[in-house]
């Protein structure tokens, strides 16, 4: 049994998924397929959720704008009438959300809206499988992924999920099912989201919990690159990394794949792919455990929409343990992300992820202990199997707010 999971990239028009169905095809077999909202929808989506939660005047334009990119795609593919139930019905289902008054809580509102693109996207391509011969399943992974409350960021109960999973997964009768990445539910059934680009991570679950033989996440690149090609346009790919690498360069931000994908899969020891989607029968990069060091060239992740924020005690005292734990407390209270630290005798600056509310409010809470400054719209280059001249380059005509390095990592806040 295989897993494999297909990007909003992958489903962005139909050409692509009619793809989609080739490589299905081509791969015989039990098989659960994850699939992203189609191109970029999520985002459309989110526009939504603003403008929803502000009570404008744009919903409605935004909501006919999604409306008409799929029926788009469904007029190409030429699904018919009678097989497009499932798809109305979820319109019909976010077009009366949209219209009850929404709560105070921005991301509890934003999963249950979001959550929509995944659903739309998978019931469509479902219905263009089935048309095509390749008889299959369609789950609402909602009915087996438990989480808790934590919207936006949803944390698994695998106790929960693995019963559920293996019921709703049984491949009685059945040898493929599609479903949807990214989302899950409460015990009470409300929606929640596992984090952006979090579909990588729900393939994983899946993986684990049915002791998948491999897990392949389809891009539109011919496997793990050195760097992203939107930033660097000359790039390597990586034929192989281990678990543990992976985890680094995920964790650091490299976009390929979530940093949560690598544990539930090394769990278990199931090898991870990363496959091109245009050239199926390229072998892309294996992700899997390695018993040797890996000697690779410079990778380069940059992380944008960053901020540094510097404290200084008011009373000129040290950054103590009491000091730091107060702080992060704060931090973690706002759930805002803390990517690299730095520490002086009476500075501690601290990159974090700029959320989309409520940096200037954190600021003044600070400020009522501290001296604070800070700057946004940064990037947090990392550079892992770092040299002089990858150093160089990174730093040529950019200004250096912060610097660390270890023995393999370097990591700047560039402006």
């Amino acid at each position: 049994m295989k897993v494999f999971k297909f990007g909003g990239a992958s489903v962005s028009s139909a050409p692509a998924i009619n793809n989609v169905a080739t490589i299905i095809d081509m791969y015989p077999g039990k098989k659960a397929i994850v699939v992203s909202a189609m191109g970029s929808t999520t985002n459309a989506l989110e526009d939504l959720v603003r403008s929803y939660f502000k009570k404008d005047n744009k919903k409605a334009e935004i909501f006919q704008q999604i409306r008409n990119y799929h029926d788009g795609i469904i007029r190409e593919l030429g699904i018919s009438e009678e097989n497009l139930g499932q798809v109305n019905e979820l319109f019909e289902q976010l077009e009366e959300r949209l219209e009850r008054t929404p709560s105070l809580q921005f991301d509890y509102e934003y999963d249950q809206l979001v959550c929509y693109g995944e659903l739309i996207s998978t019931a469509i391509i479902s219905a263009f499988l089935n048309e095509k011969g390749l008889k299959n399943k369609w789950v609402d992974i909602r009915e087996s992924l438990r989480t808790d409350e934590t919207y936006r960021e949803a944390i698994v109960d695998w106790k929960w999920s693995a019963m559920l999973v293996n019921n709703n997964f049984s491949f009685n009768g059945v040898d493929l099912y599609v479903t949807q990445g990214f989302i899950g539910s409460t015990t009470t059934n409300q929606t929640t989201t596992l984090g952006r680009e979090g579909s990588d991570f729900t393939a994983a679950i899946l993986g684990n919990l049915l002791n998948a033989e491999s897990v392949t996440i389809w891009k539109n690149v011919p496997g793990v690159l050195n760097a992203d090609p939107v930033d660097f346009p000359e790039t390597e790919k990586l034929e192989e990394l281990s678990y543990k690498e992976a985890i680094e360069l995920s964790y650091s931000g490299a976009k390929v794949i979530h940093p949560k994908t690598i544990k539930p899969l090394r769990n278990k020891n199931i090898p991870l792919w990363v496959r091109p989607f245009d050239y199926p029968d390229q072998a892309g990069t294996v992700i899997h455990e390695v018993g040797h060091q890996l000697d690779l060239v410079p990778v380069y992740i940059l992380k944008k929409k960053q901020a540094l924020v510097t404290l200084s005690p008011d009373d000129f005292s040290f950054i103590s343990i009491d000091v730091l734990s107060e702080v992060f407390a704060l931090f973690k209270s706002r759930r805002i992300k803390v990517n690299l630290i730095q520490q002086s005798a009476i500075d501690l600056s601290l990159c974090v992820d700029e959320p989309e509310v409520g940096l200037e409010s954190l600021v003044v809470e600070l400020r009522k202990k501290f001296d604070v400054r800070y700057n946004t719209g940064l990037v947090l280059a990392t550079i892992r199997f770092y040299n002089d001249a990858s150093l160089a380059k990174m730093k040529d005509g950019r200004q250096v707010f912060m610097e660390q390095k270890s023995r393999r990592t370097a990591r700047l806040v560039l402006k």
